[in-house]
């Protein structure tokens, strides 16, 4: 039994294609020659009524293959086409068979077994598509024994037109067969080159994680080691023979400080840390947007710095509002501390051209470093002194887990403006047109 060459991943989808390629090639040919055999009748005599029954056959076979093929692809396996391409390559050749046993004169039904040939080049190995190569002609030999066995008088040239036809056969299986294999060379080789290509982005991949958590780690040890040893030294000094009574008070305040501090730390890494488990509901990103300012004017009036809020009105989202106004108090605070004494921090919600929702925080101080960019958003990074850098990357992930993202929209000198955006994929941007449809 002729081996099948192995196919690609996803094989079932490639073949039925191959197979309603073929099976209209061979419903084509098999009602374009009767049709032809009737119009040139005085040349080629009358259709054999076997031969038509033949060819009525062969016609079903081929549209019940097609219909089975294309109703039920999950039920292909390899011994299905194994099966069906063998029975189309049988059912052709007996109807070519019976034509050569029932056409007396030249007969063109020779042209059904190029589509065996072709299908044998597609799917079996070099040895087996020879094989129906060398069916095709014995087929063709037939022919000219059987009708000149009958009509004595052989022509030397009617050998020689059957052995140009089964030249053809032959060029047409093994030039197809070469270029189908070739192609499958390559794509096997592309498949292992994908292959190499996962496998390398797994191992980087790992190896970024395991980075990431050298990084992180070393950021936590530096950030808990800081205010620890203030904390061991201030206690070790308090509690030394001869240290005056304001001194050690002072001691314990700076143990104290550092000890809140590194309760905040530790809140804030458990914050970050934490997987986002939102509440969405529909909530007004306008009246989180005023609160968040309400919140944060205290602390801007300390600075010297206002909060004022602009955008469009009554924008409806799907969101948890609690962990927004979460993400927005962190940026609120950010450009607060980063804004020049009597300038405004604004607050704004829009709905942009590309169907999201941002809600952005601007301030008037200087851009943000180039050299620094890049590592803005990652945990425990900070050019603020007593900060604990993980503001943004607390924002960012709120962001994320909204389907969003947060990006520093700009940054330029008297213009930084960080904006959180909800995907437009979002129920968030579909709840916002339709809000703002509705106040329009």
């Amino acid at each position: 039994m002729p081996t099948i060459l192995a196919e690609p991943s996803g094989s079932a989808t490639a073949f039925r294609q191959q197979m309603g390629i073929f099976s209209f090639l061979n419903l084509f040919v098999i009602a374009l020659l009767p049709l032809s055999h009737v119009l040139l009748a005085p040349y080629l005599g009358n259709l054999s009524p076997v031969l038509f029954l033949a060819l009525g056959a062969g016609f079903l076979f081929h549209v019940s293959a097609f219909i089975w093929t294309q109703t039920w692809p999950d039920r292909i396996t390899s011994d299905v086409v194994l099966h069906l391409t063998i029975s189309s390559i049988a059912v052709n050749s007996a109807i070519t068979f019976v034509a050569a046993t029932t056409s007396k004169q030249d007969s063109q039904y020779f042209a059904l077994m190029i589509i065996p040939i072709l299908e044998a080049a597609f799917r079996f190995s070099l040895p087996a598509t020879v094989a129906v190569v060398s069916l095709a002609s014995s087929l063709n030999f037939y022919w000219v024994w059987m009708n000149y066995r009958v009509n004595p008088s052989p022509q030397f040239d009617e050998y020689m037109e059957a052995g140009t036809v089964c030249l053809i056969y032959i060029l047409v299986g093994v030039i197809v067969w070469l270029l189908v294999n070739r192609l499958r060379q390559k794509e096997a080789h592309l498949a292992q080159n994908l292959e190499e290509l996962e496998r390398t982005r797994k191992l980087l991949s790992e190896e970024e994680k395991l980075a990431a958590v050298g990084r992180l780690s070393s950021a936590i040890a530096h950030e808990i080691r800081n205010p620890v040893a203030m904390i061991s030294s201030s206690l070790t000094m308090a509690y030394e023979n001869g240290v005056a009574q304001t001194d050690r008070r002072e001691m314990f305040d700076i143990a104290a400080k550092e000890a809140k501090r590194l309760e905040k730390l530790t809140s804030d890494f458990l914050e970050y840390a934490r997987p986002q488990v939102l509440e969405k509901t529909a909530s007004s990103a306008s009246d989180s947007l005023f609160y968040v300012a309400s919140a944060c004017k205290g602390y801007a009036s300390e600075m010297g710095v206002s909060v004022g809020v602009d955008g469009q009105r009554d924008l409806v989202v799907s969101m948890d509002g609690a962990r927004v106004q979460q993400a927005l108090i962190n940026l609120v605070k950010n450009a607060i501390e980063a804004s020049p004494a009597g300038s405004t921090v604004t607050l704004r919600g829009l709905l942009t051209d590309r169907d999201t929702v941002r809600l952005e925080v601007e301030n008037a101080g200087p851009p943000i470093p180039e050299q620094v960019l890049d590592r803005i958003f990652e945990p425990f990074f900070t050019t603020r002194r007593g900060g604990t850098g993980l503001g943004l990357a607390i924002a960012r992930n709120i962001a994320r887990a909204h389907g969003g993202d947060l990006l520093l929209e700009t940054n330029e000198p008297g213009r930084v403006c960080f904006a959180i955006e909800f995907s437009a994929k979002s129920e968030a941007g579909e709840m916002a047109r339709e809000s703002t449809w509705a106040g329009s």
